[in-house]
């Protein structure tokens, strides 16, 4: 496994096929990365306090909400630059299934790209979401400590001590599931059977190394 910097096209060697490449949605990296719903959640008991406290001061309703709608203004720019930020790193995040490796390009300033051979792939989940997008994190066999931290927001969370690199907020996850688990089979000859993609109790469940399972959530 490597990691280093690149920002050059893919080139497959000989012999190797490209299976699946793309990129997280803006809708996933802005709900479950910069958590959006809870920066509005914050500034909505902001507002709500601010009523509260002008009514229990005997001021006017109207008063009271008047003052409490200062807060239309951070709300709009929090809400714009976490935007900003979802689709900044949607556009410089590239991930690719190939017929032998997992690879991760990602990095607004300093481009990076994590190569995960299959041979080096010890589980494979995912968790999926009701919009159908989900997270495919891989657990891994590496001969160097990952960084949690140079590979946010492709880690999976507070896996921190076993860092495990995800391929996040991916659109039609299930079928991404589906194309790694046949490549992990056909890559170890199909000496292990794949698990059925199929409901379960909200919680990413394992998978060998040939193949991945998922669940609803």
């Amino acid at each position: 496994m490597s990691t280093r910097r690149d920002q050059d096209q893919l080139m497959l060697p000989a012999g190797e096929r490209l299976l699946w490449q793309g990129q997280p949605t803006v809708k996933a990296l802005l709900l479950r990365v910069f958590h959006l719903r809870l920066v509005l959640a914050y500034f909505a008991a902001l507002f709500g306090a601010r009523v509260v406290t002008g009514t229990l001061d005997h001021q006017p309703l109207v008063a009271s909400l008047v003052s409490a709608s200062s807060l239309v203004v951070p709300v709009a720019i929090a809400t714009v630059l976490l935007t900003g930020l979802a689709v900044l790193y949607r556009r410089t995040t590239r991930y690719t299934i190939t017929s032998r490796r997992v690879l991760l390009q990602f990095g607004a300033v300093l481009p990076m790209t994590l190569n995960v051979p299959f041979k080096q792939v010890s589980r494979a989940d995912v968790k999926l979401f009701s919009d159908g997008s989900g997270d495919l994190p891989l657990g891994v066999k590496a001969q160097e400590r990952l960084s949690w931290l140079l590979l946010w927001p492709h880690a999976r969370p507070w896996r921190l001590n076993e860092v495990e690199p995800m391929l996040r907020g991916v659109a039609d996850a299930r079928e991404v599931a589906e194309i790694l688990a046949k490549a992990l089979v056909a890559a170890s000859d199909g000496a292990v059977a794949t698990q059925p993609i199929a409901a379960g109790n909200g919680q990413p469940q394992g998978a060998s190394p040939a193949g991945a399972v998922a669940s609803a959530a």
